[in-house]
């Protein structure tokens, strides 16, 4: 009978899961193109992002995104906010920026796995920093970092049920309900585990296949 509040949960972390690995795969390409400028100023400042990110429990940045960051934004934004649902974008936001900062130094690592000779000769061709940087390095560089990035992956899924701790209704959060509802402790989180391990096992069959894919097109 509370099957539905399952799928409601499972629907949310899905949906969590989703946004927050986009906005922060998005993030961690526009960083590791800036960091990639030798600029000192934006290489300091992208360096302490990430190492706040790498050195702050996930749950404290939940928190300051929530209850820090919301308390300074101006009333009306706020407004606008909360009718989108300030829970879920908060958790989108804090989740996305934590995952950036992990994937802009897998993606670092696969930049530097790359020749000199490769932008040289994307310069040479005509094309811009940007343009060298989109058409040419990082398309090798994600594919070096893939192994790295599929699990940051498996860690942003896993991740997702924080966002219980500010109110997201996701799938812990609708365990800990069902849970006080019926006090069948075993049973309720014994379900949720099995999802969790099935998500799990269907990214890494998924990043699998991807990897097998590259692999045969090298060839």
């Amino acid at each position: 009978e509370y099957g539905h509040l399952v799928l409601l949960g499972l629907r949310m972390t899905l949906l969590l899961f989703a946004m927050a690995w986009l906005f922060g795969m998005a993030l961690a390409a526009i960083l590791t193109v800036l960091r990639a400028l030798e600029i000192k100023p934006v290489a300091w400042l992208i360096a302490a992002y990430v190492e706040y990110h790498r050195n702050v429990p996930a749950l404290i940045q939940l928190f300051v995104w929530y209850f820090g960051v919301a308390a300074l934004l101006p009333y009306r934004l706020n407004l606008v906010i909360n009718d989108y649902g300030a829970e879920i974008v908060f958790a989108t936001l804090a989740l996305g920026c934590n995952k950036a900062a992990y994937m802009s130094e897998d993606f670092r690592s696969g930049l530097r796995a790359i020749p000199v000779t490769q932008m040289e000769a994307a310069r040479a061709m005509g094309l811009s920093y940007f343009g060298a940087m989109r058409w040419v390095i990082l398309p090798q560089a994600w594919r070096l970092a893939l192994p790295a990035l599929m699990g940051q992956t498996l860690l942003l899924f896993k991740m997702t049920s924080l966002a219980a701790a500010i109110g997201v209704g996701e799938l812990t959060y609708q365990a800990r309900h069902i849970e006080h509802l019926t006090f069948r402790i075993f049973e309720t989180f014994g379900v949720v585990t099995v999802i969790y391990v099935a998500g799990c096992s269907f990214l890494m069959w998924g990043g699998e296949k991807i990897a097998t894919r590259y692999r045969l097109r090298t060839k």
